[in-house]
């Protein structure tokens, strides 16, 4: 099974104890593929830099968690522009499809009126948990 988290799934797993940051643990334990892309890596950085005032060195380790989990990292071309809403959302997507990902995980709702994008699933990241059996 592959998955993409969006962006808002990684920032959860660093800010909370909840349900994203089991599933980073699970992506950690190879539980499952985590692919991401550099467009998701660098709208988490600006982030953490901006809005949530991170220091260079939280940031730094909070990269290294996230390489630690992600298997992969693609180098998506332009497929679903004029998609989103948020152009900018379409990078997301963009990544789901050059990772062959099954999942896309998010809590965004635009991501998340849509079901489905090119037979991907888009899911919230508790549904994507209760696909797990522990």
């Amino acid at each position: 099974m592959k998955a993409v988290f969006d962006t808002n799934v990684l920032i959860s797993a660093f800010l909370t104890e909840g349900v994203c940051s089991k599933l980073l643990v699970r992506a950690r334990k190879k539980q499952f593929h985590l692919t991401t892309c550099p467009f998701i890596l660098d709208e988490f950085q600006a982030i953490l830099r901006g809005k949530l005032s991170a220091t260079k060195g939280e940031i730094q380790a909070a990269l290294q968690l996230i390489n630690e989990a992600a298997q992969s990292v693609v180098h998506p071309v332009q497929a679903a522009a004029g998609t989103c809403r948020d152009s900018d959302d379409d990078n997301v997507l963009d990544c789901l499809i050059a990772s062959g990902a099954d999942y896309l995980v998010t809590g965004d709702a635009d991501f998340l009126a849509l079901k489905t994008f090119r037979d991907k699933a888009i899911v919230r990241p508790r549904d994507f948990e209760m696909l797990f059996s522990d």
